[in-house]
C-alpha cells in the first residue's frame, strides 16, 4: 500500500475550520428526516452503548435514523456482506490493512475532499491520519476512504512516581536521557525494565511493539512505511539495527526483571507487577495505554503509577513520532446521510460525548479536554497533540502470517538466543513464501 498526500485548497480548509473550530458549540446538521443509515463495527458492550449515545446526537439534530450493530466477528461478516453485495452503509474497521483490502475490491467508496478537509483541519498530525486512510481502489488509484475515530497510544513508559522520587530519578525527555537513566538505575542496583512477551498463542507481540517504536525513532516515517509494506526487506540492515537496539535492553540480565531468560516466558499481563512490589522489582514498563487494566487492584492513577512518552532522540531530526492504533470508519454507500454522518464525526461533540464515557482517545484538536473521564486520558491526549507523526501498529498492517505469525515467533526466538540476522532472514522468507 503506497500512501500519498492529497492537496486541499486553502479556501475549503478555512470554511471547515470555521465550522468545527469551537468545541463548545452544539452540532447542528441538515434535515434528513425519513433517511436511514446502517453501521457495522467491532464495538460490543459497553462501547456499543457509548457509540449509540454519540449516534443519538446526529439523530436528534437531523431526524435521520441510524442503526449500529456490533460483532466480535466483524472481519468475517464485512467480507461476506461485501461479496454478497449487501454491506452496511458504514463499516468500522479495527485495522486499516483490512480496510485497504476491502477498498481494493470496490466495496468501499472514497469519502471525497470535504471530509478529508475536516480531518486535515481538525486532527493533530493530520497528514498521518490521511495517509492511514488512503488506499488503492479497484482500478489501482489511491483514494481517501476513512475517518479515524477512537484511537490508542502505544509509545508509553509506565512507572511508579514514588520509586522515581525515592531514588532521585527524573522523567527523561529524550532517548539519550532514557538510555542514561537505564544505565544509572542498573548502577544503583535497581532493575530498569519489566518486559514480558507471553500471551498464549499470541506470545511475542509485545516485542513487535518495541520494534515498531524503535524503527520510528531511528529512521524516518518513510522507512517505517517501506518496512511495513516490505518495500524494504525485513532483513535490511536498518531492521537488524532496531532488533539489536531492543536486544541491548531485553537481553541484558542487569536491565530486565528476572534476567533475559525470563523475557519470553513472563506473561505480558504480569510483567508490570514488578513496578509495585516492595522493594520494586523493576522501574519502567513500555506498554500501550490499555495496560493499567492489568495493574494490581486498588492503585490510583497519577499517584501509584504514571506514564511518560517513550522519547525520541534529541540528536535525530525525526520529530516526535507516536505509535498506536485505532478504528477507521469507511463508507460503502456515499449518499447524503452517509456523507453528513462522516462530517458529523469530525465535530467536537461527536468526540466529547464518548470522552465522557471513558475509554476514548482522540487526535481532534478542537475538543474540550475537560470532558475526558480522567487525567490519564488528558495526558494521553497531550501526547497525541504533540505528535509530529502517527503510525499504526506495523504488525497489524503486515500480512497475517507475518504480523501475527513469523514476526511474533521470530522475536521470541531472538530473546531465546537466535541472532538478529537469523530471525530477520526467517521472517523475510516467510513473507515471500506467503506462510
Amino acid at each position: 500500500m503506497k500512501l500519498i498526500k492529497l492537496i486541499v485548497s486553502v479556501l475549503t480548509l478555512s470554511i471547515f475550520t470555521t465550522s468545527f473550530g469551537n468545541a463548545s458549540s452544539a452540532y447542528t446538521g441538515p434535515d434528513l428526516s425519513g433517511e436511514s443509515l446502517t453501521i457495522l463495527g467491532p464495538w460490543m458492550a459497553p462501547e456499543d452503548e457509548s457509540f449509540r449515545d454519540v449516534i443519538s446526537i446526529f439523530e436528534n439534530a437531523t431526524g435521520a435514523t441510524v442503526e449500529y450493530g456490533g460483532s466480535d466477528e466483524f472481519e468475517q461478516i464485512i467480507n461476506i456482506d461485501c461479496q454478497a453485495g449487501s454491506p452496511p452503509d458504514i463499516a468500522v474497521f479495527p485495522q486499516p490493512g483490512l480496510a485497504a483490502n476491502i477498498a481494493a475490491t470496490g466495496c468501499l467508496k472514497p469519502l471525497g475532499p470535504d471530509v478529508e478537509s475536516l480531518v486535515r483541519s481538525n486532527y493533530a498530525a493530520a497528514q498521518s491520519w490521511i495517509d492511514l486512510s488512503t488506499y488503492k481502489d479497484a482500478a489501482g488509484f489511491d483514494k481517501f476512504y476513512g475517518v479515524f475515530y477512537r484511537v490508542n497510544v502505544k509509545s508509553l513508559v509506565w512507572y511508579s512516581p514514588d520509586n522515581f522520587e525515592d531514588n532521585g530519578y527524573e522523567v527523561p525527555s529524550s532517548m539519550e536521557e532514557l538510555l542514561a537513566l537505564t544505565d544509572q538505575m542498573a548502577a544503583d542496583g535497581n532493575t530498569p525494565w519489566c518486559i514480558g512477551l507471553g500471551s498464549g498463542g499470541a506470545t511475542g507481540w509485545p516485542a513487535t511493539d518495541w520494534m515498531e517504536d524503535i524503527m520510528l525513532r531511528t529512521h524516518s516515517p518513510v522507512v517505517y512505511d517501506q518496512w511495513v509494506s516490505n518495500d524494504m526487506k525485513f532483513n535490511d540492515p536498518r531492521v537488524l539495527e532496531a532488533m539489536d537496539f531492543f536486544g541491548s535492553i531485553a537481553l541484558n540480565d542487569s536491565y530486565v526483571n528476572g534476567g533475559a531468560k525470563a523475557v519470553a516466558t513472563t506473561d505480558f499481563r504480569d510483567a508490570p507487577n514488578g513496578l509495585f512490589t516492595s522493594p520494586a522489582e523493576c522501574m519502567m514498563h513500555r506498554q500501550a495505554s490499555f495496560i493499567p487494566a492489568f495493574f494490581p487492584e486498588g492503585l490510583e492513577a497519577g499517584v501509584d503509577y504514571d506514564f511518560f512518552y517513550f522519547p525520541a532522540y534529541a540528536d535525530k531530526d525525526l520529530g516526535k513520532p507516536v505509535l498506536g492504533g485505532g478504528t477507521v470508519l469507511t463508507a460503502t454507500n456515499m449518499n447524503r446521510v452517509t456523507t453528513e454522518f462522516m462530517k458529523f464525526l469530525m465535530h467536537p461533540e461527536a468526540h466529547e460525548r464518548f470522552m465522557e464515557k471513558g475509554g476514548f482517545l482522540t487526535p481532534h484538536t478542537g475538543v474540550d479536554t475537560s470532558k475526558y473521564a480522567s487525567d490519564t486520558f488528558r495526558g494521553l491526549h497531550e501526547i497525541l497533540q504533540q505528535a509530529t507523526t502517527f503510525r499504526f501498529d506495523g504488525s497489524d498492517l503486515m500480512p497475517g502470517w507475518v504480523g501475527a505469525g513469523s514476526f511474533w515467533t521470530g522475536m521470541v526466538d531472538y530473546t531465546n538466543g537466535k541472532s538478529a540476522q537469523e530471525v530477520a532472514d526467517a521472517i523475510q522468507a516467510s513473507w515471500e513464501a506467503g506462510e
